[in-house]
């Protein structure tokens, strides 16, 4: 069943390949609009590479979510070929009635209508053949499969960093990705092997690349920065030195103990065989495009995808550092305050600046952690003036419970004029400031409810 379902999501695919095809022949600017997150970053790059490669050209744009006004402006432009990668199935209807014609790459569960009524419309979306955009594909993947006849193997690497930027990785991938995963071995562009899952490992001192390292967590280590100097310390490792400098004994000591901590540290890596170091592990990439994103620093996240290992890889590394360190501060942030708990949800609320745009990270960071009550799916709560943005994180044991976020960010949104949607693990929404305490109220009877069913 599941080939047959991912031969449906192929063809369509396919579709949306000759669409595109048949644009560049005419020398059509593609015009892209794409998400600000890791995988949006990843698919943009997928896509205009693609583009590139064929000598066409193309005019990107990168934003938060797709409102209202910037569908305003999309209808009053020009353009003969529209390219959505990680947003456009919440709004087919508009879409379809674009000026020129479009081609919407998702994998949200959230969507209008299926798209099939309009001509000028291909729709590629896991969730319309029964597949599962949480775990089987991510946006990226999709863009990926929608450029893959045009013989692009070398971008199987960029379309897996942005799986790993929406948590598809972490236990291996499956479905689709592991058909793009094969694609990139069998070209030569990516390898796997057994090693220790740390972050950053040959880029940072190791007491850094520990306490950076979320997934898999390592208990009083992982976000605590003196919690892995004083692990190293007893272990008589220097924690200054890269995990390269080490000695082989001294690496098979860390090794032992680290596996003490969490067995799951010791496991697949997937890496790029031609790129540079820090981008060498896939994982790695995807953190970095993950930075430029949520630093606001687009620009700098395409042009790496685009092949910059120069100016754009030093401030994407750049970026990095300062996230991090963000990170380690916002989780510091909630081991004192910690969230507001209610019956089967809890709650983090704030209208700080610096903490708004890493509060969805700091949520999934929590959970993995255990600061978090991982019984409860976490809602994060930034106020931006009238509006508050919800940002919905919870465990994959919970969507086993039967825990949807994405259903219950759309349906409760719709309540109050706002609205929602994502992923059955993760999604968001917007809602009035005013309307917040009965959102919460109605969100935590909605997880109530699908626990229960």
């Amino acid at each position: 069943m599941n080939q047959k379902r991912q031969h449906y999501l192929l063809s369509r695919a396919e579709e949306a390949c000759q669409l595109l095809e048949k644009h560049l022949k005419r020398d059509h600017v593609v015009r892209v609009i794409s998400h600000n997150d890791a995988d949006g970053i990843s698919a943009a790059g997928v896509i205009c590479n693609a583009i590139a490669k064929r000598k066409g050209k193309f005019h990107v744009t990168i934003v938060p979510r797709l409102k209202d006004d910037i569908l305003k402006r999309l209808s009053q432009e020009k353009y003969k070929l529209f390219f959505f990668c990680d947003m456009g199935s919440a709004y087919v209807e508009r879409i379809g009635k674009l000026h020129g014609d479009s081609i919407i790459a998702d994998h949200h569960q959230t969507m209008d209508a299926a798209g099939d009524k309009y001509e000028n419309l291909v729709h590629v979306n896991p969730h319309l053949f029964g597949m599962d955009g949480t775990r089987d594909v991510s946006a990226s993947g999709v863009t990926y499969l929608s450029v893959r006849s045009l013989d692009n193997p070398e971008l199987t690497g960029i379309a897996l960093a942005g799986a790993m930027g929406d948590m598809q990785g972490q236990n291996g991938f499956q479905g689709v990705n592991q058909t793009i995963l094969q694609e990139g071995q069998e070209a030569g562009v990516i390898e796997i092997y057994e090693d220790l899952k740390l972050a950053y490992k040959d880029e940072e001192p190791l007491y850094k690349a520990l306490s950076y390292t979320f997934n898999p967590a390592l208990a009083g280590v992982s976000g605590d920065l003196e919690g892995s100097q004083g692990f190293l310390e007893k272990l008589g490792l220097s924690y200054g030195i890269k995990f390269s400098d080490l000695a082989n004994e001294e690496k098979d000591i860390l090794r032992e103990e680290l596996v003490k901590l969490n067995p799951k540290i010791l496991g697949t890596v997937y890496a790029l065989i031609n790129e540079k170091p820090p981008l060498r592990s896939i994982e790695d990439y995807s953190r970095i495009l993950d930075a430029c994103g949520k630093s606001k620093q687009h620009t700098v996240g395409m042009s790496i995808c685009l092949g910059d290992r120069d100016a754009a890889l030093k401030e994407g590394m750049e970026l990095l550092h300062r996230y991090q360190d963000r990170l380690l501060s916002g989780l510091e942030w909630i081991r004192k305050e910690g969230g507001q708990e209610m019956e089967h949800i809890q709650c983090i609320y704030t209208e700080d600046k610096k903490r708004k745009s890493i509060l969805g990270t700091l949520a999934s960071v929590g959970l993995e952690l255990g600061i978090l009550n991982s019984e409860k799916p976490v809602l994060t709560l930034a106020r931006l003036h009238q509006d508050v943005k919800v940002s919905a994180r919870t465990t994959t044991q919970m969507t086993e419970k039967g825990v949807n976020l994405g259903l219950a960010m759309e349906q409760a949104s719709n309540n109050f004029n706002g609205a929602g949607g994502g992923h059955n693990i993760a999604a968001g929404a917007m809602i009035p400031y005013r309307d917040l305490e009965n959102f919460k109220n109605l969100v935590d009877d909605m997880v109530k409810s699908q626990i229960s069913s």
